[in-house]
């Protein structure tokens, strides 16, 4: 698995996920949505981690500068 996510993209999905997981825990984003939007800032963590967005390979998008790939 190639990495296709550069370092910005990994900061702002995490900065996302905080947001998410702060307004969830607040309870200013309840029931449903609340945890549809918990999933995603869990799969955006998960996928920062390891540096590769699924939805970027069919689209051909990555993020990722020529040095960080490996």
């Amino acid at each position: 698995m190639k990495k296709n996510m550069g370092s910005a993209d990994k900061i702002i999905r995490v900065i996302i996920a905080i947001v998410i997981a702060a307004l969830y825990f607040a309870n200013v984003i309840t029931g449903t949505l609340g945890v549809v939007l918990l999933v995603l800032a869990g799969i955006f963590v998960l996928t920062s981690f390891i540096s590769f967005c699924p939805l970027y390979v069919p689209f051909g998008l990555t993020t990722c500068s020529m040095k960080e790939k490996k």
